[in-house]
């Protein structure tokens, strides 16, 4: 019995340490080990197209009908976000059609950059 409670404890220590070496979480995206063996987040953000529906200044927040975010494993949609920089906000107007990238922060989603589309 003993023998056998050994065997499992080395297998699931084994399948842990394999599973450790690459895992994907939905709020992280892919993640790998670095030198220090502590979980380092791969660049998964990729610019997203979009068009402003509506610029709120006053409360740091834009509406934009947007496609897939695939780094936050979300589907083409209209949502508000909010805004890392405000200032974000002073070069776009209803209708632009513009390239965005977002993230989690806070328990919101954020809009981290965003430019005109060419």
């Amino acid at each position: 019995m003993k023998t056998l409670k050994a065997m499992l404890v080395a297998s699931t220590l084994l399948l842990g340490a394999a599973h450790a070496q690459t895992a994907k979480t939905p709020d992280t995206g892919t993640m790998n080990m670095d030198a220090t063996h502590k979980m380092a987040p791969m660049d998964s953000t990729e610019m997203v197209d979009a068009e402003v529906r509506k610029i709120d200044k006053d409360n740091k927040k834009i509406t934009l009908k947007h496609g897939e975010i695939k780094n936050l494993e979300m589907p083409g949609m209209t949502m508000v976000f909010q805004v890392r920089d405000p200032a974000m906000l002073d070069k776009l107007k209803t209708g632009d059609k513009v390239r965005f990238t977002a993230e989690k922060a806070g328990g919101a989603i954020v809009v981290t950059s965003i430019q005109p589309a060419k």
